[in-house]
């Protein structure tokens, strides 16, 4: 095995991770989108200025924020990502595609941005985030009012 083996495989199981957190927010699985994060998670918020927890990711901005947007992709070709020497720690930059609602209902672009630092307990074992920010790209309404 050559050295650019590992960094092959450990881009490819990040990407797995991003796809399967996407595919959660996209389809509001807040249980399962959950089960990816450590659960003394931390995060900034839309709604709370520091998020310390799972339960407090969920309850304190997914739930007021995934149901009001539809059409929600991470874009892992664009996905940027850096791993620790041991393989246990990974930082992952990568952009969203989503469509918001205006109070009226009209739908609008809502392209964003995200972070996670993620971690794991063994080469073989799963990425668990233990960081996470989220953020709406530069002009994109603060606030979408849902279609669900």
């Amino acid at each position: 095995m050559n050295a650019a083996s590992p960094a092959a495989e450990d881009r490819l199981s990040l990407k797995e991770w991003v796809d399967r957190f996407s595919g959660h927010v996209a389809d509001l699985r807040y249980d399962d989108a959950a089960a990816m994060m450590d659960p003394e998670v931390n995060s900034f918020s839309t709604w709370t200025d520091i998020v310390v927890g799972v339960e407090h990711f969920v309850n304190a901005q997914w739930r007021n924020v995934w149901p009001t947007m539809t059409d929600f992709v991470l874009v892992t070709d664009k996905m940027r990502s850096r791993v620790s020497p041991d393989r246990l720690m990974a930082a992952v930059m990568v952009t969203w595609t989503s469509t918001g609602y205006s109070e009226d209902g009209t739908p609008f672009d809502r392209p964003g941005r995200c972070s996670f630092v993620l971690v794991r307990d063994s080469l073989d074992g799963p990425w668990r985030g233990v960081q996470g920010h989220f953020s709406l790209m530069r002009g994109v309404p603060q606030q979408s009012f849902g279609s669900r």
